[in-house]
């Protein structure tokens, strides 16, 4: 029996309100939740069991494929950047660049730099021990510090890849990942800069803030600010340069071979792997082992959720349901605003930006034609549209928030004033950027 429109419709918002009502209220696991809502919406399409599962596992070994080596090892680089000390290096660094009266801004670019290949919430962990000895070194507010690291740290998270949410999408909608670095960047400096400003004027009238006394992590050697800056730097380049020489085959044939193979993300993160133990001293066979086992298992609870991501796209993609909006729907006037409020609304309801972003993108997949977005451009700009909708709104909720809670020392309803409201300020300026970039690139 063939589907009808309205039944689509209703099989599409009870698959999301589970995927909300699981992850949000009763605290289960994405990957569980995006399971369920495979099933759900199969047979809500009358689509059989055994195809829906089948379509399932399509979808999740396929996302996989192209997205399994980039998750690990980019989180792999990551943890060995916190344990060699290179962040720490990066950061006093910037610090001594701008000076101790631009200390906030020194923590944003901290934050900005050291979350393009760090997830934020790992990032924030990390810096949270040098975030509080600035704090006591230059007499900053620490709610204007603590606010400027968490959301140079966000900008770039919701954004940019190695992110799984970023790096989800542009696999599923068929984006460059270098065009989509250096469109990220040009988008993500603005809201970092917008941030900046809404801590320094909010943070700055706040006055009742416990810090929380915890042992600074002290390390060995730390490597010197060039091999500490080379590991986040270099597979950034090698991406970028790729897609730079790709285009109308810029360059000798040669160069283009050779970027084509260092500019491949996988390799350019090995790259940036071995900068990074480079950079380290004293390691040893044991410890190394400890830091990859460490990069393994932390990769495997994105990893999963990101197949989970990939099979819930593959079944509404078996529904035909960009057919079905297409013919029904006058999407083309939402345009770029479509899959920004989606994300928005799935981020602001379940809290998670890697799902939200996950979500919309197997929805937004078979809209892209009636949404006007089919082109390179299009589809680039869609997954930024999408990425600017899952940074607001960060509130309690989103495991984020509370790791700035945590870390920071600052109460809650500080972190509500400030950071949430920040989060809203950066979603507004990156879809602003969006619209911008659409208009220089039409």
């Amino acid at each position: 029996m063939a589907v009808t429109f309205i039944q689509l419709q209703i099989s599409l918002v009870i698959g999301i309100a589970i995927i909300i009502l699981l992850t949000a209220k009763y605290k289960v696991h994405a990957f569980f939740a995006l399971l369920v809502a495979c099933l759900v919406t199969g047979i809500g399409a009358n689509m059989p069991v055994p195809e829906i599962i089948n379509t399932a596992k399509e979808g999740f070994g396929g996302i996989l494929k192209s997205l399994g080596l980039i998750i690990v090892l980019g989180n792999t680089l990551g943890i060995i950047l916190h344990n060699t000390g290179s962040t720490n290096v990066m950061a006093g660094w910037i610090l001594a660049k701008t000076g101790k009266r631009n200390a906030a801004l020194a923590m944003g670019i901290t934050g900005f730099i050291v979350g393009l290949p760090v997830f934020c919430d790992s990032g924030y962990i990390v810096l949270s021990g040098l975030n509080r000895s600035m704090v006591k070194r230059t007499g900053a507010s620490a709610v204007v510090m603590s606010v400027c690291l968490a959301t140079g740290l966000y900008s770039v998270h919701c954004l940019i890849p190695p992110h799984p949410g970023a790096a989800a999408a542009a696999f599923s909608l068929g984006v460059d990942y270098g065009r989509l670095i250096l469109a990220g960047i040009v988008v993500a400096i603005p809201v970092v800069l917008v941030a900046f400003a809404w801590a320094k004027f909010a943070g700055n009238t706040i006055t009742d803030v416990p810090i929380v006394e915890n042992e600074e992590h002290v390390l060995g050697d730390t490597p010197k600010v060039l091999p500490a800056f080379l590991p986040v730097m270099v597979p950034i380049l090698l991406i970028t340069a790729k897609s730079v020489f790709s285009v109308n085959s810029f360059g000798s044939s040669t160069l283009i071979k050779l970027f084509g193979t260092l500019g491949d993300p996988v390799v350019a993160l090995c790259i940036g792997i071995a900068l990074a133990f480079a950079a380290g001293k004293n390691h040893t066979p044991t410890k190394t082992a400890l830091l990859l086992q460490e990069a393994a298992e932390k990769a495997g609870g994105i990893l999963v959720i990101i197949g989970g991501g990939g099979a819930f796209g593959a079944v509404l993609a078996a529904t035909k349901i960009g057919e079905h909006f297409s013919s029904s729907v006058p999407l083309a006037s939402l345009g770029i605003m479509f899959p920004f409020l989606l994300t928005f609304l799935l981020k602001t309801a379940q809290g998670s930006s890697t799902v939200a972003i996950i979500t919309a993108s197997s929805i937004v997949k078979p809209l892209l034609g009636a949404l006007g977005l089919s082109s390179e451009t299009g589809r680039l700009l869609c997954v930024l549209s999408m990425g600017a909708g899952s940074m607001f709104i960060s509130h309690a909720n989103d495991a984020y928030f509370w790791v700035i809670t945590n870390f920071s020392g600052l109460h809650m309803r500080t972190v509500l004033k400030v950071y949430s409201t920040a989060t809203v300020l950066m979603g507004f300026t990156a879809i602003i950027m969006v619209y911008l970039l659409l208009i220089i690139l039409r």
